[in-house]
């Protein structure tokens, strides 16, 4: 619908900084990867910024009123 490449699947290494306050030595290397299923999420619904999907932002009421699962995409 956007006649431009998303990104869906991502993955990335985790800065030093963010892992020392979990007690973690300096020298560990941690790396993450997901499914990244909010940016294609946000496209369906018109959502321009992610904090209206997750977090504290989150409408509510549009999650009462959406389906579980759509399957007419």
């Amino acid at each position: 619908g956007l006649k431009k490449w998303v990104e869906v699947g991502n993955s990335g290494v985790f800065r030093p900084e963010l892992l020392l306050p979990m007690g973690l030595p300096d020298n560990v290397t941690v790396i993450a990867w997901g499914l990244s299923l909010e940016r294609p999420t946000m496209i369906k619904y018109g959502i321009n910024n992610i904090r209206e999907l997750v977090g504290h932002r989150v409408n509510l009421q549009m999650v009462y009123d959406s389906p579980l699962c759509r399957l007419d995409m």
